[in-house]
């Protein structure tokens, strides 16, 4: 098992926790990814609202009013299962959905890497994905 050259730990002992997303509206933000993904916002901790996803990582919305929140992506691997009615969700509330990054597919997902996959903007401008499959790394 690689270790980390500095301080010894295995590699695959790092895990992500938590991301700060910063949004105009953190309540807004969070309750529209928690809705579409079928997950719960929780309590606010200080200045932010967590919404934990099932791999113990949380998103900790933060509200960002006095300058212009930069788009980021974040990618969630999604039960096919529970595809279509995240798609659906995404149809009930207005939100275009796109085949592709770049959102020049709209109303259309993915096939990649044998799954399903689609791509949106949250209300922050994030643009956000869910997908079936992950991606296959060299």
């Amino acid at each position: 098992m690689p270790h980390d050259q500095q301080y010894g730990l295995p590699i695959s002992a790092v895990q992500l926790n938590h991301t700060a997303v910063y949004a105009q509206d953190r309540e807004l933000s969070a309750e529209f990814i928690a809705a579409i993904l079928g997950l719960q916002v929780g309590d606010p901790i200080g200045p932010f609202l967590p919404v934990d996803l099932g791999n113990g990582v949380t998103l900790d919305y933060y509200e960002k009013r006095d300058e212009p929140v930069q788009s980021q992506h974040y990618a969630f691997l999604v039960p096919d299962e529970q595809f279509d009615d995240m798609i659906a969700r995404l149809e009930a509330v207005g939100v275009t959905y796109y085949a592709d990054p770049s959102h020049t597919e709209p109303g259309r997902i993915n096939r990649l890497f044998g799954g399903r996959g689609a791509y949106f903007d949250d209300p922050a401008g994030h643009n956000m994905e869910i997908m079936t499959r992950p991606y296959v790394r060299p």
